[in-house]
């Protein structure tokens, strides 16, 4: 996130007590169990950095028989990381989701979508339909939409996602 929203990641590291050193220790430490020959399953990964999870749930997807997994995270009391695992520790998405009773963000215009305002489900869902796109690596989604500016403009809107979270919108197009 600090890729996007290095200011907030400075202030989220004082809130948590931790420092740039420890945040690329951390990085570093995670980098090496993705690349450890023979090591744990994706969702073994988290349980292992994470704890056990305070949430598991079974849940369809398509036709795929999922666990989805939660972790409560002191940054963000509001939001929960989910982990939908398959049988055998595969992972098939890991990102921040709202968490259970934790009222959504109020999203009715461009000026609402913040950085670390929303999850990717409630912007998709305040301004559907929205079109997901590629994004630049695993952990980071776009979506494409349409949504009013506070003056009641339409605009082509970009949002970057990492983890889930919004980063910011690169690209705000008034329309026609």
């Amino acid at each position: 996130m600090a890729d996007f929203q290095q200011d907030l990641v400075l202030e989220a590291l004082v809130e948590l007590g931790a420092g740039r050193a420890e945040m690329r220790e951390a990085n570093r430490r995670w980098q090496a169990m993705l690349r450890a020959p023979g090591g744990r399953s994706a969702a073994g990964r988290y349980r292992s950095v994470l704890g056990p999870p305070a949430g598991a749930v079974r849940r369809k997807t398509g036709d795929l028989e999922c666990e989805a997994l939660t972790w409560p995270l002191p940054l963000w009391p509001g939001l929960r990381f989910e982990v939908l695992s398959i049988p055998g520790g595969g992972v098939v998405t890991e990102f921040l989701v709202r968490a259970p009773g934790a009222p959504s963000p109020p999203l009715r215009t461009v000026e609402d979508l913040t950085p670390w305002s929303c999850t990717v489900d409630e912007a998709a869902r305040a301004f559907a339909p929205a079109q997901p796109l590629e994004g630049s690596a695993p952990t980071r989604w776009r979506l494409g939409f349409t949504a009013p500016d506070a003056a009641g403009v339409r605009h082509e809107v970009i949002a970057e996602f990492t983890w889930g979270l919004l980063q910011r919108l690169p690209e705000v197009r008034a329309l026609p």
